[in-house]
């Protein structure tokens, strides 16, 4: 997770470097890689869900001693995969120049956005499987070979950005085009190794094509059931950033571009967290399915200790080095104006978070993903929206980033109670 952190800073960093005829290109490109990110999200919403809902089930499972179902989990993700893929090739083929218009008037931009966000949306079914395959391995356990291959992707994009944005030996300046090009061969590689890891390492599983392609509706419900939750609730978060990318365009593409690199640098923090949080669903899930209460609690109470931990290093991190995060980003002066509140702001929230991403897992691990649904509900779509409209009304930039913490509370105060109703009926009874 870490090293994907760093593929989406330094991709970012390579991206604002793009010389073109004007003298703001690399800030307009990555603004245009800013509003293309809902879309992207919104990918990464599907193909994670679903891979909750695969993991959920194919856990709970192998911990029932019920390996049949386990097997029929394993090969209707690998169905569903495809599905996912059908979507965004539609999406990216007929809406994506579409999308980009609708947060922008700039035409550089919107060219820029919609190269970037078609060859993203047309070539995601790297993305897809690479999601499917980790998901796969890190239910039974098997996160080494999950992390080597999430890594090992993150590392062949680092490398051929470079070399295809700005054209570096025998490779062509593609500009933009290049940044989604090496996105996907990275993704590419990730998946072929996660097939490769599945099927020589998971033995717990078995892959057939026969299977895959016999659909088991009962098998593909019970993974949505724990599995559009989470879809839902990821979604959201493409609503919100879409949202947000709107109000923030009402002060300056400039803005649009910080909100775009501090979602960049805060994924070093995140995604650590979010790694974690896979690495315990499959945990809390397997336990909870062999009535393991002592397991549960002392692996739960690692986790929240791990995750404020983590949270709180970048919370110092941003609060200590904003100027110096934002010049990584050949960042101008207004940009650096911007960036440093924004920065210090927004991080204030991320303990909450990171006790908030833990509460999370039990919900999804227990099948009880409405729980994390109604939580993202109220932080994203019932607070941080309003608020930040609100604050906008005042004309002062620096106070729509307090729309963050405010936003971070809300969530805190509805996860611990719904964390207090579900310990009551389901925990306490093991």
């Amino acid at each position: 997770m870490l090293v994907q952190a760093l593929y989406n800073v330094v991709d970012s960093i390579f991206v604002s470097n793009i010389v073109g005829e004007s003298l703001t290109a690399g800030e307009d490109a990555l603004t245009a890689v800013t509003l293309a990110f809902p879309m992207q999200n919104l990918m990464i919403a599907l193909g994670s869900g679903t891979g909750v809902g695969i993991n959920a089930l194919l856990s709970r499972s192998l911990g029932e001693k019920k390996f049949d179902k386990a097997d029929s989990a394993a090969n209707m993700g690998v169905l569903l995969t495809f599905v996912n893929y059908l979507v965004f090739l539609i999406i990216g083929i007929f809406f994506a120049p579409a999308f980009i218009r609708t947060q922008t008037i700039s035409a550089i931009i919107s060219s820029y956005g919609a190269t970037y966000l078609q060859i993203i949306s047309c070539c995601s079914l790297g993305l897809f499987f690479q999601m499917t395959f980790e998901r796969l391995l890190q239910s039974t356990g098997k996160t080494f070979y999950s992390m080597i291959s999430q890594a090992t992707g993150a590392l062949i994009n680092i490398i051929f950005d470079p070399l295809l944005i700005f054209g570096i030996g025998p490779f062509p300046a593609l500009g933009i085009a290049g940044a989604a090009y090496a996105t996907i061969l990275g993704q590419f590689i990730a998946a072929m190794i996660g097939l490769l890891c599945n099927l020589k390492f998971n033995t717990e599983i078995h892959l057939s094509i026969k299977d895959i392609t016999t659909p088991v509706f009962s098998t593909i419900k019970e993974i949505f059931y724990v599995g559009i939750p989470s879809i839902l609730m990821m979604s959201i978060g493409s609503v919100m950033t879409y949202m947000i990318n709107l109000i923030l365009g009402m002060f300056s593409s400039t803005a649009t571009a910080v909100f775009g690199v501090y979602f960049k640098l805060q994924s070093f923090f995140f995604m650590p967290v979010f790694g974690l949080n896979n690495g315990l669903i499959p945990v809390l899930a397997y336990n909870y399915g062999a009535k393991y209460k002592e397991r549960i609690n002392q692996a739960l109470r690692f986790a929240v200790v791990l995750a404020v931990s983590i949270m709180l290093t970048g919370t110092l991190v941003f609060q200590i080095f904003p100027a110096t995060l934002l010049g990584f980003f050949n960042s101008s002066s207004e940009m650096t104006a911007i960036g440093k509140p924004a920065l210090r702001i927004i991080s204030l929230s991320f303990p909450i978070a990171g006790l908030c991403i833990a509460m999370g897992s039990v919900f999804q691990a227990f099948s009880k993903g409405t729980y994390s649904l109604a939580v993202s509900v109220g932080r994203q779509l019932v607070v941080l929206i309003p608020a930040a409209w609100l604050l906008a009304q005042t004309g002062n930039l620096n106070l729509v980033w307090f729309a963050f913490p405010i936003a971070e509370i809300a969530s805190l105060t509805i996860s611990v109670i719904l964390f207090k109703k579900l310990y009551k009926t389901t925990l306490a009874t093991l």
